[in-house]
């Protein structure tokens, strides 16, 4: 994380520069993408003012934090600074879309490979295919299956937005397969 630091009306010292630096690289370990850091330290009669603004790719935080001791004040705003990181970073992952693309056969696989070795040597091939689904009526479907040489077809029911799948049974009837609730 780069990091400037600023004194304003205050000599400038080494060892409060090193002290805002390790503090801050402590909270990378927070941040997916590299940021950048300005950090304020300024003196006003008998009150210590510490002042972070940290930026990086998709947010702007800053924490300011006042008290009569400079180191006080620097870990306050540190303390902030880490909580308004965290309430970014899971309001973040709150908002992005449920589903990229991927199916949930993927999840099955990473538990397959957990599995201890015995158990992988019984368990046959898994083959990932990604099936692109449409949103479509039971008939609608039928009628698609019907021009389709495949066993069976994926869809999204247009009147309940639940994934269905349609198969084609051995007796050559067709049956429907849907999520409960």
């Amino acid at each position: 994380m780069q990091t400037s630091v600023t004194f304003k009306n205050i000599d400038p010292s080494d060892h409060l520069r090193e002290y805002v630096s390790n503090k801050l690289n402590r909270l990378d370990k927070l941040l997916d993408n590299p940021a950048e850091a300005q950090v304020v330290l300024s003196v006003e009669k008998i009150r210590h003012h510490a002042e972070i603004r940290l930026s990086g790719d998709r947010f702007n935080i800053v924490c300011r934090e006042q008290s009569n001791d400079m180191y006080a004040s620097i870990d306050q705003a540190l303390d902030k600074l880490e909580k308004q990181l965290k309430r970014h970073k899971e309001k973040s992952k709150n908002y992005r879309p449920a589903n990229r693309g991927e199916s949930k056969p993927a999840e099955f696989v990473e538990a397959v490979r957990l599995l201890p070795d015995e158990d992988l040597a019984s368990l046959p091939q898994i083959q990932l295919e990604s099936i692109e689904y449409k949103p479509m009526d039971i008939e609608e479907a039928s009628m698609q299956m019907d021009l389709i040489s495949d066993s069976f077809m994926v869809f999204t029911n247009a009147r309940t937005n639940q994934v269905n799948v349609l198969y084609r049974r051995k007796d050559g009837d067709l049956g429907l397969i849907q999520p409960l609730g």
